[in-house]
C-alpha cells in the first residue's frame, strides 16, 4: 500500500530508540525525508546507522533535549533552515516513574511533566507556523496506557496524570487545528519490549540490574503470565506502523482520537508484575 509519504518531512521525538527509532524506520522506508532528535549524541548516530541499514536511507539528526526550550527552538530553527515546513510531527520523547505517591519527589514530579506533557506542548507550539505552512499537516503525540490504567504495584501518580494530560492535550489540539488543516491524533501504547526500558523498570524495582543470566527469564516468566498463550507483549515495528498509518493521508478522516495500542485490556503491566514478584535474588 502506497501511503503517499514520499518526501513528506517529519521530525521523530525520542527517535534513537524504541518506538521512535522504529518509526523513523518506518518513515523512511516510506521515502519520507525524516529527522530524529535525542538527547544521547552517541545513541542518535547509531541510530542513524541502523536505520541506513534497514532502509538505505540516511536521516537527519539533531542532538535535543526536549525538557530545554533553548533546545527546541534550536530544532525548529534547523528545520525552518533545512526544510521550509513540517509536515508530520511525531511527539515521541518521555518517560516513567513508578513509586508509590509518599516518594515521589518535587524533582520527580516536575522532570515527569517536563519530558512528557510539557515537550509535546512547546515541541507542537513551537513548530506550529511550519505545521501550517505545509498544510494538511499532521501531529502524532505517543502516550501511554497508565494515561488510562494505574499501575499498583508500585503506583503511577507521577506518570499517569502525565501521561493524561497528553492525551487531553491531543483531543483538544484537534479541535483548535482542524481550521488549518492540521489533524492530530494520540497513541496509546502499552508494554512494549524495549531493552532500554526493561532496564530502567528493573532498576526501580530491585535498586539494581538483574543478572544477564537471568534477565530473559524474568522477563519471559513475566510476559509468560501477563499475557494470553501464543500472545506476547508488543514490538516497537507494531506501534511504529500504526503511527505511519495515522500521518498518512489513507487516515485523513481520523482525527482528535487516542488509539490504544496494547494488545487489549486483559493484558498486565510488566511493571506491576516486577513489583508483586521482586526478584531479589536475581540482581547483580
Amino acid at each position: 500500500m502506497d501511503l503517499g509519504l514520499t518526501d513528506k518531512i517529519v521530525c521523530i521525538t525520542g527517535g534513537s530508540r524504541g518506538i521512535g527509532l522504529a518509526t523513523a524506520c518506518g518513515f523512511a522506508a516510506e521515502r519520507a525525508r525524516v529527522i530524529i532528535c535525542a538527547r544521547n549524541k552517541d545513541r542518535l548516530d547509531e541510530a542513524v546507522g541502523r536505520i541506513r541499514e534497514a532502509t538505505g536511507v540516511t536521516v537527519d539528526a539533531v542532538q535535543t533535549d526536549v525538557t530545554s526550550t533553548a533546545d527546541i527552538d534550536t530544532l525548529v530553527q534547523h528545520i525552518e533552515r533545512q526544510y521550509g515546513r513540517l509536515d508530520i510531527l511525531v511527539n515521541n520523547a518521555g518517560t516513567g516513574i513508578y513509586k508509590p505517591f509518599s516518594q515521589v519527589t518535587d524533582d520527580e514530579l516536575l522532570e515527569g511533566m517536563s519530558i512528557n506533557f510539557f515537550a509535546q506542548f512547546r515541541t507542537t507550539q513551537r513548530a506550529l507556523a511550519l505545521l501550517q505552512k505545509a498544510g494538511r499537516a499532521v501531529v502524532i503525540n505517543v502516550s501511554g496506557r497508565t494515561a488510562l490504567r494505574g499501575n499498583f504495584p508500585p503506583g503511577s501518580s507521577c506518570t499517569g496524570p502525565a501521561k493524561a494530560a497528553e492525551l487531553r492535550f491531543s483531543i483538544d489540539l484537534a479541535t483548535e487545528l482542524a481550521g488549518y488543516g492540521i489533524r492530530v491524533n494520540c497513541v496509546v501504547p502499552g508494554v512494549v519490549k524495549s531493552d532500554d526500558r526493561f532496564q530502567l523498570w528493573e532498576r526501580q524495582a530491585i535498586g539494581g540490574d538483574l543478572d544477564k543470566q537471568a534477565t530473559d527469564a524474568v522477563r519471559q516468566e513475566m510476559e509468560a503470565v501477563s499475557v494470553p498463550a501464543g500472545q506476547g507483549w508488543g514490538r516497537p515495528e507494531e506501534v511504529a506502523d500504526v503511527i505511519v498509518f495515522l500521518a498518512s493521508s489513507r487516515s485523513s478522516y481520523v482525527n482528535g482520537v487516542a488509539l490504544t495500542v496494547d494488545g487489549g485490556p486483559h493484558n498486565k503491566s510488566y511493571v506491576t508484575q516486577l513489583y508483586a514478584r521482586p526478584p531479589a535474588q536475581d540482581k547483580k
